[in-house]
């Protein structure tokens, strides 16, 4: 089993990776602000610091085999998080990705459509800037995984199909996937690499 960091462990992604990760038997060091909740957890190591401390982020990575992250674009840049991870030594960075960046059936990119949410931009074009960068990266071994349009609470049902970089649209036209879902098909492939220094995407 590996030791994992999740960074943003307590947010609606980040805490479903902490669960799957717990009931497929790794060890976590959950970072976030305000981890308290987290606190007594057996295979937990709880680390509290903001993700912007640089120097405190590279020591709490310290010994792990992999990094989540699970943290926003929006309020975070992506070298606070690369940087880091690479200072740290861990073996591979794994990111909760966005689907702002992945491609409409006509090509063109979800964030370019006319309807794409003004509400969501900001993180949106975070996420776009972030796969940006992890593609600029020469010594990472990283995977950005993008949700579905709607990325949402909901039950772990195991069952998810994955794409590459274009956007998974259902039979019946949604677009979705649950977090509980998400962690699994992320976890997965902690577990059973298939897309080193790739973006993939995962719905229903």
């Amino acid at each position: 089993m590996s030791k994992i960091a999740i960074i943003g462990a307590t947010g609606r992604a980040g805490s479903q990776l902490l669960e799957e990760a717990l009931r497929r038997g790794h060890s976590v060091v959950a970072i976030a602000r305000d981890p308290s909740t987290l606190q007594g957890r057996q295979g937990v190591t709880v680390q509290a610091l903001d993700a912007k401390d640089s120097a405190a982020l590279e020591k709490a990575l310290g010994g792990v085999d992999a990094v989540f992250s699970a943290a926003h674009f929006s309020t975070l840049e992506p070298q606070a998080v690369i940087a880091p991870v690479k200072r740290a030594g861990a073996k591979r960075l794994l990111v909760v990705g966005g689907a702002g960046s992945l491609l409409l059936p006509s090509g063109q990119r979800v964030i370019d459509s006319p309807d794409f949410p003004e509400a969501y931009k900001a993180e949106a074009n975070g996420g776009v800037r972030f796969l940006d960068a992890l593609r600029q990266e020469q010594g990472l071994d990283w995977t950005f995984l993008s949700p579905s349009a709607e990325f949402v609470e909901g039950e772990r049902t195991g069952h998810y199909r994955l794409g590459k970089d274009h956007l998974l649209i259902g039979a019946d036209g949604k677009s979705w996937i649950t977090f509980a879902d998400f962690a699994i098909a992320l976890l997965d492939e902690l577990e059973k690499p298939g897309h080193s220094r790739q973006r993939f995407t995962v719905g229903y």
